[in-house]
């Protein structure tokens, strides 16, 4: 699964590329959603507002047990495993009864590398240590 994180803000974001975060529900700073990798193509628009990349399982059962809120922002009462095995099946997260995103703290520990240029001198884009920022971000 491909986790993207929106870094930069609102301010003097075109009004298309606006757009797009809204679509694919990015409309604040540090909210998290999950793709399939088929979709990565969106992602490529709006690659100088967010940091995409590859999760890999620990990383996705975390994010899913501490931050995967149903509507009314209820915490969830299946496990993450479960959760896990019925995206790989091809559902999303709505059809299972949770938001389609996550809400982030700020990094611990701060940015490593620069929130204003690409990868790899900078965090925006297709990030390699996205899995490493997910979980200073929970």
């Amino acid at each position: 699964m491909i986790c993207a994180i929106r870094i930069s803000g609102r301010v003097g974001v075109a009004p298309d590329r606006v757009a797009v975060l809204n679509n694919i529900r990015l409309r604040k700073k540090f909210a998290c959603v999950l793709f399939k990798e088929k979709d990565k193509g969106i992602l490529k628009i709006v690659q100088d507002k967010i940091s995409y990349g590859e999760i890999d399982n620990e990383t996705l059962r975390l994010l899913i047990s501490k931050r995967a809120r149903k509507p009314g922002n209820k915490p969830i009462t299946e496990s993450a495993d479960v959760i896990i095995k019925k995206l790989e099946e091809g559902k999303n997260l709505e059809d299972l009864g949770i938001k389609p995103f996550f809400s982030l703290q700020p990094p611990r520990g701060g940015f490593k590398k620069s929130t204003k240029l690409l990868y790899p001198k900078g965090v925006l884009g297709e990030n390699k240590n996205i899995n490493d920022l997910v979980r200073r971000m929970l």
